[in-house]
């Protein structure tokens, strides 16, 4: 039931099918589960594998053209690359949402209590699979992923705190911490942040002061000189002037990638997957 309906979709130069599935959140609509549809990349060796969740941003799971997303693609491709298998999961769609970057923070109509439950539905599902090793898995999200990382791996909530599937790997690219850290972070997995100095949408002094404030284990941090919200994409840092939050509400915020941001943040996640790996 866990499972649903397996689609192969497609396989591109070689790597793993991408296969459509669908996740049930922990979250409910009208007293059942809402069903997250959710892409699902395994990993090419045999046995019980490392897996990862990945959690998108505002802008959702998809590109213009109705694709899964390139940096999502490229990231569950690269945990096949390491013997690990990666599970996106769409937030937005199975809630009537396409985007939430253009709504304000306060009025955003899915919230982080929402994806903080579509996280631990997903761990929830992973843990489930035969071919999916329970004891290893891994939170990864982007932005307002990111924020949803931090959310499903801090104790001080209590659906947190009772999870019987926990991450024991979390990885959050320049998410928004304010929340979190005001609440008090009490990790339930080691946590990488990886961070943009010149962020100006998600400015990086909230999640600075959430890892000093942090309960063991320290989250690791890595702050990316001269690099903007999105430092990882490959298109030019650009102006976005539909976006009413950021440090400066009403000027826009800057996104878009930096080379040697993108290298080295790809460089600290490679040595997370390698410690991942071991036994």
């Amino acid at each position: 039931m866990w499972l649903g309906a397996l689609v192969a979709l497609a396989c591109i130069g070689g790597a793993a099918a991408q296969q459509r599935v669908e996740v049930p959140s922990l979250d409910t609509a009208h007293g059942a589960a809402i069903a997250l549809p959710g892409y699902w990349f395994a990993a090419p060796r045999a046995g019980r594998a490392p897996a990862w969740v990945l959690l998108h941003g505002c802008s959702g799971a998809y590109a213009r053209d109705g694709r899964l997303a390139a940096r999502l693609r490229d990231y569950a491709r690269l945990f096949n690359r390491h013997g690990m298998h990666a599970l996106v999961v769409d937030s937005l769609t199975p809630r009537g949402e396409h985007e939430l970057c253009t709504q304000r923070v306060d009025h955003r109509r899915v919230t982080q209590v929402q994806r903080r439950r579509d996280a631990l539905g997903a761990l929830q599902w992973l843990a489930e699979r035969p071919d999916v090793d329970g004891a290893r898995l891994g939170l990864i999200g982007w932005s307002n992923g990111g924020s949803t990382v931090l959310a499903a791996t801090n104790a001080n909530h209590s659906e947190v705190a009772a999870a019987a599937n926990r991450p024991n790997r979390a990885v959050a690219f320049y998410p928004g911490c304010v929340e979190e850290e005001r609440r008090g972070y009490r990790p339930t997995a080691p946590l990488l942040l990886l961070l943009g100095q010149a962020d100006d949408w998600t400015p990086i002094a909230p999640c600075l002061a959430l890892a000093v404030r942090s309960a063991s284990p320290q989250p690791e941090v890595h702050v990316y000189a001269g690099a903007s919200h999105g430092f990882d994409s490959r298109s030019p840092v650009r102006l976005r002037s539909d976006v009413p939050g950021g440090a400066r509400p009403g000027a826009g915020v800057h996104v878009g990638g930096d080379a040697a941001a993108r290298a080295a943040s790809r460089a600290a996640l490679l040595a997370w997957l390698d410690a991942m790996t071991k036994p």
